[in-house]
């Protein structure tokens, strides 16, 4: 049985590239509160990533970016507001994910929390697009977020953030994965188990039954 006798394991991903990038800050800020609370965290910088499909998956920074995933039980996705959704760099990292790696599925069933940064009044678009692609990564996605208007007002010339409300709400959504995270994380196997995958399983082993019958009685007749 898997010991679970470790801090729960946390994933960053940002998706900004600037030298004062605030997804990063913000995902930074992030990481030291739920730290706090008791968490491992690790940080994935994209700037090396290279575009999705246009290298083989063994590149060394997707297979960096595929094993964080794997190690990790949940993770927090930080995004500026660009155009009204999310950007190219987070999306790039997203999209290196698989929904599976062989027997190994490096999203289902992880707890995620979604974070923005905007320019401008508040807005909730890329929050709203991140919560559709945690869905569709099968992952246990946290009901608060986090969106920070004006965010060139939000952080200290250090990179932390200003008491606020925004740093409040922070705080909320991390305690938040941080307590789903331990809630769910030794019944991922049993949540995560679907009708429809068993039905595709038992069809395969019985293909695999058919064959192995045939090659004993094409054996026999040779």
């Amino acid at each position: 049985m898997m010991s679970f006798n470790h801090p729960p394991r946390i994933l960053f991903l940002y998706g900004s590239l600037r030298e004062r990038s605030y997804s990063r800050l913000l995902a930074e800020e992030a990481a030291r509160i739920i730290e706090e609370f008791g968490a491992e965290v690790r940080f994935f910088n994209p700037g090396e990533l290279p575009i999705y499909g246009s290298v083989p998956d063994t590149h060394p920074q997707v297979r960096k970016l595929r094993e964080l995933s794997i190690w990790s039980e949940g993770q927090v996705w930080s995004s500026p507001e660009m155009h009204g959704n999310i950007t190219g760099i987070i999306k790039n990292q997203i999209d290196w994910i698989p929904l599976s790696l062989g027997a190994v599925r490096p999203t289902q069933g992880k707890t995620l929390a979604i974070m923005q940064v905007s320019g401008g009044s508040q807005s909730f678009n890329a929050v709203n697009t991140m919560r559709i692609l945690g869905r569709w990564m099968r992952m246990f996605t946290m009901p608060n977020q986090s969106s920070v208007a004006k965010a060139y007002q939000e952080f200290n010339e250090d990179g932390t953030m200003k008491n606020s409300p925004y740093r409040d709400r922070v705080i909320d959504v991390m305690e938040e994965l941080y307590k789903f995270t331990l809630l769910l994380r030794d019944k991922v196997d049993y949540l995560t188990d679907r009708y429809s995958e068993r039905q595709e399983k038992a069809a395969q082993e019985a293909i695999k039954l058919a064959n192995s019958a045939l090659e004993v009685n094409a054996n026999r007749i040779s």
